[in-house]
């Protein structure tokens, strides 16, 4: 009788751990059939322990086959000492494959601690297939004694140790590398961009930002979250390594190595765990795009990110609290932000910060209101690292809180319908 906590298809670069018998037992309690008549069943997951605050179930024993071996344990940790919050749902009436229903808040902690070395955390509801051994037991009457009968019954119960498998493999998910979305979230990307990578198994540490000391000298870190023993997250675009500035083990955001061909190209990401599959993406030697997160879309309006320059107060028609704000005028100096405009002079190649003002080198137009405006920098924001900085006057255009605004690069526009905020 066979579970899966997932159902996503790895080719694995890395062995997969194979679960010896778990020292602990798996319950279910049967529910009754849905809507649908798919089988519903509480789960009790190996031994639960209140500690004041949190549950926390845990099912352990030995692994195989990934690395030298060792001792594996899945904790599900989950606020206060109620019910647990996962129902086991059959795929389909009757079925014994099930997948997790969650009904509550929850965390689960993989850890693999091999015979020798240091343990390794996986952090991603994914990729792990548990089954019954022998020995099973059922109550309350159901005949075959199995998962998807039990879950049909009301009262039911299914006990018994189990045996599976976990594959620790990254995995990018399907759409899974867009550029920066605060830019515009494009599905092709360019040399020197911010890209979002979004997945399972991307790092094996909850969360990570660059610090200053991963940096050498200028250089970002082309890897983050290792310690001693145990590699950290590392990502290659067309085999060339990214600069990595954030992990998590669903989202990591790096920068993209200059030197990167136009045209299709594999992203791959590496941990602990293993190396991921090739992801294709399609390269332009520009894509631009203009700092709009979703925070600014205002009644159904996306603005542009834009700061009156030398100053900390955003251009936006409204007040926002703990932020100062005012609409700009007629001669006014903005300053603005983007990502994947393409090179510089002097050149500045990806990973480095920035040193000093810098010219680009495609030719750049800024219209407000459909009037050109006087752009008086445009090129890498100095003390960043692949951070565009745009300082622009307003032009005379008349006052409206929804006044349009765009760029174009080399005469193509910035695919982006953006709008500010135009006072008298």
């Amino acid at each position: 009788m066979l579970f899966s906590a997932a159902f996503i298809s790895l080719p694995a670069s890395a062995a997969i751990a194979t679960l010896g018998q778990s020292t602990q037992t798996f319950a279910l309690t049967g529910i009754g059939a849905n809507a649908s008549g798919q089988g519903q069943s509480n789960m009790k997951w190996g031994s639960c322990a209140y500690d004041g605050a949190n549950t926390n179930c845990t099912l352990s024993g030995p692994y195989t086959g990934f690395g030298v071996g060792g001792a594996y344990s899945f904790v599900l940790s989950y606020p206060g000492n109620g019910t647990f919050p996962l129902l086991a749902v059959s795929q389909t009436p009757g079925s014994d494959l099930f997948f997790a229903q969650a009904v509550s808040a929850y965390s689960l902690v993989i850890t693999l601690t091999p015979n020798s070395g240091p343990a390794l955390h996986f952090y991603s509801f994914a990729n792990f297939v548990f089954q019954y051994t022998n020995g099973t037991t059922c109550t309350g009457g159901v005949s075959p004694c199995g998962i998807g009968q039990v879950g049909l019954t009301k009262g039911a119960t299914i006990t018994g140790t189990i045996t599976g498998s976990f594959d620790p493999t990254p995995f990018i998910s399907p759409n899974g590398v867009i550029s920066a979305s605060n830019y515009g979230g494009f599905s092709v990307i360019a040399p020197g961009t911010w890209i979002e990578i979004y997945g399972v198994n991307l790092a094996t540490t909850l969360s990570q930002t660059w610090q200053g000391s991963d940096f050498n000298g200028n250089s970002a870190p082309t890897a983050i979250g290792g310690s001693t023993g145990i590699p950290g997250t590392s990502v290659t675009v067309a085999g060339i390594p990214a600069y990595v500035y954030f992990i998590s083990p669903g989202q990591v955001d790096v920068q993209v190595p200059s030197g990167v061909p136009s045209g299709r190209q594999s992203v791959v990401v590496t941990t602990a765990g293993g190396t991921s599959a090739a992801f294709p993406v399609t390269v332009n030697a520009l894509e631009p795009g203009l700092l709009a997160p979703a925070a600014f879309v205002i009644q159904g309006s996306p603005y542009i990110v834009a700061l009156f320059s030398n100053t900390l107060t955003f251009v936006l028609p409204q007040a926002v609290p703990g932020v100062q704000t005012a609409r700009a005028k007629p001669g006014d100096n903005l300053t603005l932000y983007g990502v994947g405009f393409g090179p510089v002079t002097p050149n500045t190649l990806a990973g480095q910060v920035v040193q000093g003002t810098n010219a680009l080198q495609n030719g750049l137009t800024v219209t407000i209101g459909g009037v050109a405006a006087n752009v008086t920098y445009a090129g890498l924001a100095p003390g960043y690292v692949g951070l565009y900085q745009f300082n622009v006057v307003v032009p005379t255009v008349a006052a409206n809180d929804k006044t349009p605004i765009a760029f174009t690069l080399n005469g193509a526009s910035v695919p982006q319908t953006l709008v500010i905020p135009i006072g008298n």
